[in-house]
């Protein structure tokens, strides 16, 4: 097993074990002195874990419950947040009980609001069973919601109690799901670590996926401990993300993954910020090459113009700028702010 402890106001620990699954109940209680669990996961994911994971918490000594969504970034709003509060409500779920947030980046984001709101706030975990959750969003406490006129602009900081990854779980992931994991690995590799991106041009990702976990999940942590709610350091974890959020926004959150977004942001951005001297030379080559090994996009079949236009709104802007992540290089990036009201003149010539 491999333990990362992450420092915040709320400090916890990410366990990453094979077969960890089985041993939920163990870990949850070990953090929490709850009567109920309240799990809730989605219409993939539940089929296959959610017996595994409720055995293991009765056995616990917990009362379980259990709520399935269907899957899918469609789902991740307020209408599903409600009928969430409701099965709360049914299921007696008090101030000192638990939340168990079983599936994706979706589930883990709505039962962590769900967690963060109910009561004005309760305990929650999180087990990640897709490879973006488990790299990137189950770490970190940002939880929330879309919106038809933008991603996640409705949420909360809430830290999980504990995180579980069982890189097992990915065995029954579809190569869609797992190609949209490696978007945020690359982005990692980018912004952080240059050995992660020369390691992945080489070799098969899949062939050392621990070690990408532990990899990705350690560089969150770091930035996370030094910038909890997003008011600095932690903006270099958007890199792609200005764009690709603009992206899923333009094909009304079900027409491209979010992995394949930040991919095909991350892409058009640094192929702008090369050709104007402000991204080491070869390296819109590079980033190119492992992506369409990976399979994700290099390209977005929405004009730059609507792009630009659809990051109105987008919650990474400060009064009348946008902030955007550019490479120095690969493993070296930084955050420039730019004027909305100029952004088609820096980034359409």
């Amino acid at each position: 097993m491999k333990t990362v402890e992450v420092n915040t106001d709320r400090s916890y620990n990410i366990y990453i074990e094979r077969g960890i699954i089985k041993s939920a109940g163990k870990y949850i209680r070990g953090v929490s002195k709850a009567v109920r669990a309240a799990v809730i996961s989605d219409s993939n994911v539940a089929p296959t874990y959610a017996d595994t994971v409720m055995s293991s918490l009765k056995e616990y000594g917990f009362e379980t419950s259990l709520f399935v969504f269907p899957a899918g970034e469609a789902s991740k709003r307020l209408s599903t947040i409600e009928k969430i509060y409701g099965f709360l409500s049914e299921s007696k779920i008090t101030r000192t009980d638990i939340i168990v947030a079983l599936g994706g980046g979706v589930t883990g984001d709505m039962a962590g609001f769900a967690a963060a709101s109910w009561l004005r706030g309760i305990d929650f975990v999180q087990i990640p069973t897709s490879l973006l959750a488990q790299v990137d969003s189950s770490v970190g406490g940002k939880t929330g919601v879309d919106m038809p006129f933008g991603k996640n602009l409705v949420g909360a900081f809430w830290q999980p109690r504990a995180v579980l990854i069982d890189p097992d779980t990915l065995s029954t992931l579809p190569d869609k799901f797992f190609r949209d994991g490696m978007g945020e690995v690359i982005k990692y590799g980018c912004i952080r670590s240059a050995s992660l991106f020369e390691r992945l041009e080489k070799e098969n990702a899949a062939d050392f996926i621990d070690g990408i976990i532990f990899e990705c999940v350690s560089i969150k942590r770091d930035v996370v401990a030094k910038d909890e709610r997003d008011t600095g350091l932690r903006a270099i974890l958007n890199f792609g993300h200005t764009f690709g959020h603009a992206i899923e926004k333009l094909g009304n959150f079900s027409a491209i993954t979010h992995g394949e977004a930040i991919s095909a942001g991350a892409m058009i951005l640094t192929e702008i910020t090369e050709k104007k001297g402000l991204t080491e030379a070869g390296t819109s080559e590079r980033l190119r090459a492992l992506l369409l090994k990976n399979g994700l996009p290099v390209s977005s079949e929405y004009a730059l113009k609507d792009i630009i236009k659809a990051t109105s709104g987008d919650k990474k802007s400060s009064g009348r700028d946008l902030s955007f992540v550019f490479l120095e290089r690969i493993g070296s990036c930084y955050t420039k702010k730019l004027s909305t009201e100029k952004l088609e003149g820096f980034f359409i010539e």
